[in-house]
């Protein structure tokens, strides 16, 4: 960085805030499964280039070379770490390479191009791990890094030399580098963060920057929507030291009376745009995701920084207020909300969305200090690595408690289906094809599981069965059923909670099969001497033989002539003797009405005048005094 004695405080500032804050050393498991003398599990740190496998495990054999074992120039090119012939099989190879002599991606890339799947850097002086990072991009050639796709780690002098004396000693030192804890996954909700900056003349970080911004924006979108995740954008500002406030170069790269600054673009004060200039743009690119995220679409932010990257670039001289306002306006934004949020950039006065992003840039608990930029924060936790959509993506889904994560985390494209190979080793009820293998982002889990509300439970491994009673519609509740000759058979029986039976007609264990009964064979019935018995699929068909008819509820044969007079006589004779009785029983009852009719109609008119043969009736309505 050029630029005077100002940009010089100001980095000393910056680096004094590390000194007083605390940079974390990202870390992951380093397991040596053979030889059985150094077999156990190390811890290593993780370097911020290449493609970490979060979520998941490697594991390979480690070669160190018996030449340019610092791995800082090319290997020969009839040299190839995928076709050394060794007796290391077909597992990949982990290149062990001295620290020293280059740049850590040098070796890295070196490794790469050599075929190995993944480098471990040794450690020369025994210390705490550190974080293998980038080059500065003034001092070595930059173009490679971005290409870096192995994943590397720096381990420590005392397990190099472990190693060392074991491949001494001709062993095959056999390891795996495990990825699986490398971020914290509490619960079914990723929190993540990225610290980003407006400018665009910062040179391939910058470029890195937009490229993930634009190719990641698709799946932050789907995750954000659907309430997976919870994403903030944060940008890094220094502050002035106060004895250089009122100076050019403070009041050319901050704003606020020296509050907030940011370093020259083009790290020349004599063109182009200035620090301040980006402050400004970084300001409105906070209060933009404030105003969309109290309305309700955080991921607008998404939007806004590609759109504007793409319309509103320094390289096109369109790094303005102006060009800001017209992308504002085509996302719908409230523009007066944001220069609320904004405020005068002129004024002797704090800003609120500025100062609480300098107080979010100093570390607290196991995040620690945010010093590189750009950074990633995922579950509170620094992502260490290229910013590429698949390896972000990955991190972020190892980020879910297991069995939680989105149908996005489960892709064919970012993780293996462990339940494919052998059911992932757990139950499964073939028949009724229920299985307890669960997929999940960094494995899979052996969970009984809930059939159409029906919760199984057992040990997910060797057993499980239904906790209630099982529906026959879910699966034929697990038993045998088979369809012929236009005839269903079940063994399945409504609310039995385990087991199945073979219906009548049918044996077997009533799960897997079920064999039709030859009754005929088995003389259980159609027994008597005049019977044919047939066998069909389930039941039989039994017949007699000659002039007789065949009575099912006796298991015997009758003769069809006697037993059709018989019947017919007893039938009229039952028909004859209820129509007799209907008809005197309806005589008598046409009597008794009539007899009762006449007796009534006779009194009443006995009230009115005297009948023949009668004398006067008496009333028996009393009428009261007249």
């Amino acid at each position: 960085m050029r630029g005077g004695k100002l940009v010089f405080v100001i980095c000393v500032w910056f680096l004094c805030g590390c000194c007083l804050g605390r940079f974390v050393v990202e870390k992951s498991s380093l397991k040596v499964i053979s030889p059985e003398d150094i077999k156990d599990t190390y811890e290593c740190a993780l370097g911020n280039f290449g493609l970490p496998l979060y979520g998941g495990t490697l594991t390979g054999f480690i070669l160190y070379p018996k030449t340019n074992q610092d791995a800082c120039t090319n290997f020969t090119h009839d040299f190839s770490f995928k076709n050394n012939k060794t007796t290391l099989g077909t597992l990949p190879v982990f290149l062990l390479a001295d620290r020293g002599g280059c740049f850590f991606t040098e070796k890295a890339w070196n490794a790469q191009n050599a075929g190995a799947a993944a480098i471990l850097v040794a450690d020369d002086r025994p210390e705490q791990l550190i974080t293998m990072d980038l080059p500065h991009e003034g001092g070595a050639r930059f173009d490679y890094v971005q290409n870096i796709t192995i994943p590397s780690a720096l381990i420590s002098l005392s397990l190099e030399e472990s190693i060392k004396k074991a491949l001494n000693n001709n062993d095959l030192v056999r390891v795996s580098l495990d990825w699986t804890e490398a971020l914290p996954h509490p619960d079914e909700r990723v929190e993540y963060e990225f610290w980003t900056n407006s400018n665009d003349e910062c040179g391939p970080k910058c470029d890195t920057q937009i490229d993930f911004v634009k190719n990641f924006k698709g799946a932050a979108k789907i995750l954000e929507r659907k309430g997976y995740t919870r994403f903030i954008p944060h940008y890094i500002t220094w502050y002035c030291p106060e004895e250089y406030i009122s100076s050019t170069k403070c009041m050319s790269q901050c704003i606020n009376h020296g509050r907030y600054c940011a370093p020259d673009p083009e790290q020349d004060f004599s063109k182009g745009y200035k620090g301040k200039d980006v402050v400004v743009q970084n300001l409105r690119q906070a209060c933009l995701y404030k105003v969309a995220n109290e309305s309700g679409n955080p991921w607008i932010w998404w939007d806004y920084v590609t759109e504007f990257a793409t319309r509103c670039s320094m390289k096109n001289n369109k790094y303005t207020k102006d060009c800001t306002e017209e992308v504002i306006k085509s996302l719908g934004v409230d523009i007066k909300k944001i220069d609320e949020c904004v405020g005068d950039p002129e004024s002797d006065a704090e800003n609120a969305i500025l100062k609480a992003e300098q107080e979010a840039q100093i570390g607290n608990g196991v995040r620690g200090d945010v010093t590189i930029l750009p950074t990633l924060i995922i579950n509170n936790r620094q992502y260490r690595g290229k910013l590429d959509k698949k390896a972000v993506l990955k991190a972020i889904c190892s980020g879910f408690e297991e069995t939680t994560e989105p149908a996005l985390c489960l892709s064919n494209e970012i993780e293996t289906n462990e339940c494919l190979d052998d059911n992932g080793g757990c139950w499964m009820d073939k028949v009724a094809n229920i299985t307890a293998c669960k997929d999940t982002f960094r494995g899979r889990v052996c969970e009984c599981p809930i059939v159409e509300g029906v919760k199984f439970i057992g040990d997910g491994y060797k057993h499980c069965e239904a906790s209630v009673a099982l529906n026959c519609g879910v699966n034929n509740g697990g038993c045998w059923k088979s369809i012929k000759e236009d005839k269903t058979y079940s063994a399945c029986i409504d609310g039995h909670t385990k087991g199945c039976k073979c219906p009548p007609g049918f044996k077997g264990d009533g799960v897997h099969s079920c064999e039709d009964i030859d009754e005929c064979k088995e003389n259980t019935t159609c027994k008597c001497p005049e019977c044919k018995c047939k066998n069909t699929w389930g039941s039989y068909e039994c017949s007699c033989t000659g002039n007789l008819l065949y009575f099912k509820e006796h298991d015997t044969c009758l003769r069809k002539d006697d037993n059709t007079s018989a019947g017919w006589g007893f039938a009229w004779g039952f028909v004859f003797g209820l129509a007799a009785i209907g008809v005197v029983g309806y005589t008598l009852y046409k009597y008794r009405v009539r007899r009762y009719m006449d007796s009534e109609i006779r009194a009443i008119m006995a009230q009115y005048m005297p009948l023949d043969g009668q004398g006067e009736v008496s009333v028996h309505t009393s009428l009261g005094n007249i």
